[in-house]
């Protein structure tokens, strides 16, 4: 009679095929999942700008405007135009301060990019414009 020589070995391919149907699911079902709502920050009270602070709105069809003081009309410019009447003004005060007046719709890439434009016309003291919120 013979003997049955017995397996010493587990067979894993079962337990290989149960994670990779795991990893399929989890991979289908990870972009499907939300992700919590950002509560950004709003503020009680808003400083005002300085009233010597040049104003750049960023309108939300991304036209761009300025207002070099608080009187003065707003202009509006392209991107290169922007440049030159800000490196302009600032090669005659250098720490003009800059506030960017985005609304609410903008991208923030176009917020972004306005951001680097100044900073690149040597712009040092740059601000956003907030408004009081509800908490």
């Amino acid at each position: 009679m013979r003997q049955r020589r017995l397996m010493n070995q587990i067979n894993v391919v079962p337990y290989i095929d149960v994670m990779l149907v795991l990893l399929v699911i989890f991979m289908v079902t990870a972009p499907m999942i939300q992700s919590g709502s950002v509560n950004l920050p709003s503020v009680d009270k808003v400083p005002a700008p300085p009233t010597d602070a040049m104003i750049v709105q960023v309108k939300p069809d991304g036209e761009l405007s300025l207002r070099t003081s608080g009187n003065a009309p707003e202009k509006s410019f392209s991107r290169q135009d922007l440049i030159a009447e800000v490196q302009s003004v600032v090669s005659t005060k250098p720490d003009q301060p800059v506030v960017i007046a985005a609304d609410k719709s903008v991208k923030y890439e176009q917020v972004m990019n306005t951001l680097n434009d100044l900073r690149n016309a040597g712009v040092s003291k740059v601000g956003l414009q907030t408004q009081v919120g509800k908490q």
